[in-house]
């Protein structure tokens, strides 16, 4: 329903003005002075003027922010795992601190999709993962990877690849089905065992792998039974084979 107006006889301090609101069911009347209205309205003007300035203001500091906690944690994260042997000295309190940092870095995650970004691409080396199944931390330190230990990932053609190196050397390698913008199910189509006897994977090695945080050198990653794997880049040009 349209509003109706009307004004009121002038009155000792100057014309007021009123406004009858039919549409609120019953009359609803508002009477100022016309000078105070002017006053009240320039005012309003200068502080919406000021808000709109203190919000671009905040707008253009926000990223700035935004970059300094993403460095801080990367910082400290990187530095709590730097003496736990990629996870295999972690005791229990160090995992669930490692964990609690990863959470803080996934929040300021600056790559949204992950799956469809260059970033992803190349060969990354794993800094720290709680999977026991890489670490063989129940074995003794002999028997165990003993050198770096890469992932690499192609988006183009939907490959990855695992390699560790001294002094075992095997590889495994996998297609990857895109369940999300982030995330992946790995199926592995063969092993090669010292680098050189490959052996096609059964039918059941297969997993997921959801990418949590990205950016142009670390990699965050958790698996489908909950692992959690930092990974640094290692080299930007490396391609996964597309056949085992």
């Amino acid at each position: 329903m349209a509003l109706a107006s009307f004004q009121t006889a002038s009155s000792r301090n100057g014309r007021l003005s009123a406004t009858l609101s039919p549409a609120l069911g019953k009359s609803s009347v508002f009477i100022m002075p016309e000078i105070g209205r002017k006053r009240q309205f320039l005012s309003y003007r200068v502080d919406v003027a000021r808000r709109m300035q203190a919000t671009n203001r905040l707008s253009e500091v926000l990223p700035f922010l935004k970059q300094g906690d993403k460095d801080a944690v990367k910082k400290e994260l990187l530095s709590e795992i730097e003496p736990l042997d990629r996870g295999a000295a972690a005791t229990e309190d160090d995992r669930m601190r490692i964990d609690k940092l990863a959470q803080k870095l996934e929040a300021l995650n600056p790559t949204k999709a992950p799956l469809k970004s260059p970033l992803l691409n190349g060969k990354w080396e794993l800094l720290y993962t709680t999977s026991q199944s890489i670490l063989k931390s129940n074995r003794p330190k002999l028997l165990r990877p003993n050198g770096p230990i890469y992932q690499a990932i192609n988006n183009d053609t939907l490959r990855a690849q695992n390699l560790e190196t001294w002094p075992f050397f095997n590889q495994v390698t996998a297609n990857l089905t895109p369940a999300s913008s982030s995330k992946v199910v790995v199926n592995f189509d063969f092993f090669k065992i010292a680098g050189l006897i490959p052996i096609k994977a059964p039918g059941r090695a297969r997993g997921e792998l959801d990418v949590t945080y990205l950016d142009e050198d670390l990699r965050v990653s958790r698996g489908d039974r909950g692992n959690l794997f930092v990974l640094k880049m290692f080299d930007r040009s490396y391609r996964v084979p597309t056949q085992g």
